[in-house]
């Protein structure tokens, strides 16, 4: 259980990490501040900033997010009137640093009664000095002052030029995109690792490897590199169509037709019956060719990642064409169930695991969906038909639907998966 909790928070830590980084690393770039980056959720354990943006590890290691200016996600602490804060005011005579926290004190601090305040625009903060209310102050605001929020996070604030609706439509686009596309580049990256692992890549070909010199096809003469050509006579060119033809003929005689160094040799073997998946099926003790030279392990990653995307994309098609069904779903609670499955399998069965969940992640973050990056893409194409962006509060209204659908999604997979894996 502790190795399998282990993997899921590593596992779980690198998908939200390099997900995010995606989204932090072009918001950058294009010139929109980074306010926070956080990895976890929940209350703040720990936090660290540095050009401008807040690092934060907080306690629940489930997921994550960067908090761009002006973004969704940028719930900025409001200085309502009446609000007491201190204010550190620099060598310019600008205000650098706005504590709105009871959890700290701010050294040489101005006690201040919050009246008002425009930290987006002007820039200015203004109210009663020490408690002072016959003389009203007004503070100028330095462009890069920070705001310690109300659990004692230091922030940047967020003025308009830095803000993420100031950027160019390209670069916003780009910015909702790159989440998904670092997830598309880690899949590629692992399944190459997850190649190096095995030692090559299994090919779909219907040459073999004999696994077991005491198996049915060592013992039919049958040998590593030999393509089985056909089997009872029925063509097999590819490893699929080899096993599935060989599952069928369990207990029974069969003929396979053997293709050694451009020779064709019959081989008759009996395979055995053995139950998998509650089904039983025949076996012969033979597996995927294992293609060793660097180029195909290399080259690995790419076409593992095309391949696994497909078939997601198939099973997506599936799914929205009236096959529908939670079981098909899966949360943060089928992953950590199959999280001890995968760490049965040694590094390679953990490699191949966060391969297919950062493809998941990747493709399912891409659906146009309100408060998804597909939706947020979504927002920006119909922006550009329009020229012009959506209005706030039509956009509001479109992500809070898309955040009740989320979260009642959410409630019924994660439901379901309790039930399928813990009660049944």
């Amino acid at each position: 259980m502790i190795t399998t909790i282990i993997t899921f928070i590593i596992v779980f830590g690198i998908l939200v990490i390099v997900h995010e980084f995606g989204h932090f690393y072009f918001a950058k770039k294009s010139g929109i501040l980074v306010r926070e980056f956080s990895v976890g959720m929940g209350p703040k354990l720990f936090y660290h900033r540095a050009n401008g943006t807040t690092y934060t590890i907080r306690l629940l290691p489930l997921g994550g997010y960067v908090r761009m200016a002006g973004s969704e996600e940028d719930e900025g602490e409001e200085l309502k009137p009446g609000t007491p804060v201190s204010l550190y005011i620099g060598e310019s005579g600008k205000v650098e640093r706005i504590n709105a926290s009871k959890k700290t004190t701010l050294f040489n601090g101005i006690p201040l009664e919050v009246s008002g305040s425009d930290l987006e625009n002007d820039l200015w903060i203004e109210g009663y000095e020490n408690g002072n209310e016959e003389e009203l102050k007004r503070y100028p605001v330095d462009h890069d002052a920070t705001i310690i929020e109300s659990d004692g996070t230091e922030v940047q604030i967020a003025p308009k030029d830095v803000q993420f609706q100031s950027a160019s439509l390209g670069h916003r686009l780009m910015t909702n995109f790159a989440g998904p596309m670092n997830n598309f580049i880690l899949a590629i990256v692992v399944f190459t690792l997850f190649s190096f692992a095995l030692g090559g890549v299994p090919s779909n070909s219907n040459q073999v490897k004999v696994e077991d010199q005491t198996s049915v096809a060592a013992k039919a003469g049958m040998k590593t590199g030999d393509k089985v050509v056909a089997v009872n006579n029925k063509a097999t060119k590819t490893w699929t169509q080899l096993a599935t033809a060989i599952q069928k003929q369990g207990g029974k005689q069969t003929k396979l037709t053997v293709d050694r160094s451009g020779k064709d040799q019959t081989l008759t073997v009996t395979p055995k019956k053995v139950k998998e998946s509650g089904q039983t099926v025949g076996v012969i003790g033979i597996n995927r060719y294992m293609k060793t030279d660097i180029g195909s392990i290399l080259i690995s990653g790419f076409t593992q990642t095309w391949n696994m995307a497909m078939a997601l994309f198939a099973a997506l098609w599936n799914m929205v064409s009236g096959h529908f069904s939670l079981n098909d779903l899966g949360g943060p609670v089928a992953i950590f169930a199959n999280t001890s499955q995968a760490a049965q399998g040694g590094v390679s069965g953990v490699l191949y695991f966060l391969a297919f969940l950062s493809l998941n992640l990747g493709i399912v973050n891409l659906l146009p969906i309100p408060a998804l990056d597909g939706g947020k893409i979504l927002l920006n194409f119909i922006e550009g038909i329009r020229r012009k962006p959506l209005s706030q509060n039509v956009e509001t209204a479109i992500t809070l639907v898309g955040v009740g659908f989320l979260l009642l999604l959410m409630v019924l997979v994660t439901w379901n998966d309790i039930e399928r894996y813990f009660l049944n």
